[in-house]
């Protein structure tokens, strides 16, 4: 049997010169004298784990994400606790804040009095009276003006975001993005108000900051569920991938989030893909800003919900700034990636290109190494790469894969530790095929 001694509960030691227990084992399984016999490997699970996290999908209340079990492909799916549990790990990027993030606001659905201030620089002075109201741009303002005294400021923002002015589309656009911003019945009121169809021009303008604040006024107006589908109706998808692809930092960061939000309507993932949205997500992995890696990982993983998805990701080259993300913990991105990287090796293409990319020796060593939560997230990426590929099982051996995948089915989570005896039971019944 494989002793543990190399493979604790916890974290595994590792060497100071670089150098992982991983890395020790592997030398070890490929340099053992000729007369030691073979390590040997647990009995295999009687029950094989392949649910299908990758076409769970992420449900947007605000609070917290969540999924809907959904499945598109032949294998049995995870409980709806499990998904949901794996789904608010994944989501732990949930500290919205629209214009500072670029990720949609918790106060959408907090109660009125419990709405955060927003923190953030303010990108205008004030809202002027426009129309005669006299309404300014503070929270406590804005919390406490009613409708009626809102409706003018919203009707003279639509007049101008109409204006043949490019000045004056430009502060409509903003003093509608801040408006948005705070209150549920001001979104829909805004959403009523036309001036949905008036914004999305701007998102094709040459002036960034025109463009971010448009950008920015559909994320917020999104988070009103009325919202989504108008803004879907208004041709939008098309011109917020041109901002993903052409804005200012945050104007990409918060086009992917709007998109984000639209796909939770069903059937606007596929518009969303086709209209070329996964090449400019996976080009914010690559070079977003940290809190623009977290918002493409969530987006990514919505939208990969669908097979055609998956494939145009994998075009995209998404499986190596993946792996990397995978490989540099510490950065709020590594099990967020591993998540997304199990959507990804659903797909024959997308397996292919994890392995290309050295995803196998990045999730052993997250395995071995990392959190126990990136550990349940890696052993079902493993999973997933090796279910039906001798090719892959011997790759995983040769990476010293079994000492902590024995670890981990003896001191893991219950889900972690199924996972991970099918896995050795995959790689058992190899070697007794090898054996033959």
């Amino acid at each position: 049997m494989v002793s543990l001694a190399d493979s604790q509960c916890g974290r595994a030691p590792r060497y100071h010169h670089g150098r992982s227990m991983r890395t020790v084992r592997s030398y070890l399984f490929h340099h053992r004298p000729s007369t030691g016999a073979p390590p040997t490997l647990p009995p295999s699970s009687s029950a094989a784990v392949s649910e299908n996290l990758t076409d769970s999908v992420v449900d947007f209340k605000l609070r917290e994400l969540a999924v809907g079990v959904g499945s598109s492909v032949a294998e049995p799916a995870a409980s709806t606790e499990e998904l949901l549990e794996i789904s608010r790990e994944f989501s732990d990027c949930s500290s919205f804040g629209s214009d500072i993030s670029g990720e949609l606001q918790r106060l959408a659905s907090l109660p009125r009095s419990e709405a955060p201030r927003s923190t953030a620089s303010p990108e205008i002075d004030g809202i002027e009276a426009l129309g005669g109201t006299g309404i300014g741009s503070s929270p406590e303002i804005l919390e406490s003006a009613s409708l009626d005294g809102v409706e003018p400021v919203v009707r003279a923002c639509v007049e101008g975001l109409g204006s043949p002015s490019a000045e004056a589309k430009r502060v409509a656009a903003s003093k509608i993005r801040l408006l948005a911003k705070h209150r549920s019945d001001f979104r829909a009121l805004i959403g009523a108000s036309g001036a949905i169809p008036a914004l999305v021009p701007l998102l094709r303008s040459t002036d960034p900051a025109a463009q971010e604040s448009a950008a920015t006024a559909l994320l917020n107006l999104s988070l009103e569920e009325v919202n989504k589908g108008r803004i879907a109706a208004a041709g939008a998808i098309k011109p917020l991938v041109y901002a993903m692809r052409t804005g200012t930092a945050a104007a990409k960061q918060n086009a992917a989030c709007a998109l984000l939000s639209l796909s939770m309507i069903e059937e606007n993932r596929a518009t969303i893909g086709a209209c070329g949205a996964i090449p400019p997500l996976v080009a914010l992995l690559v070079g977003g800003s940290s809190r623009g890696k977290k918002d493409a990982l969530t987006t990514l993983y919505k939208l990969c919900s669908t097979r055609r998805n998956k494939e145009r990701a994998v075009s995209a080259g998404a499986a190596v700034p993946l792996v990397g993300m995978v490989g540099e913990p510490g950065g709020g991105t590594a099990e967020k990636a591993m998540v997304v990287l199990g959507s990804l090796a659903a797909i024959p293409e997308g397996r292919e290109a994890i392995v290309e990319a050295g995803g196998i020796p990045t999730l052993v060593e997250a395995i071995e190494a990392g959190p126990a939560r990136g550990r349940e997230f890696a052993v079902h990426a493993l999973l997933l790469l090796c279910a039906d590929s001798p090719r892959n099982r011997g790759l995983l051996v040769r990476e010293g894969a079994i000492p902590p995948l024995v670890a981990l089915s003896q001191c893991g989570s219950a889900r972690a530790k199924l996972k991970a005896e099918t896995l050795l039971g995959y790689l058992r019944e190899q070697r007794q095929d090898m054996a033959r």
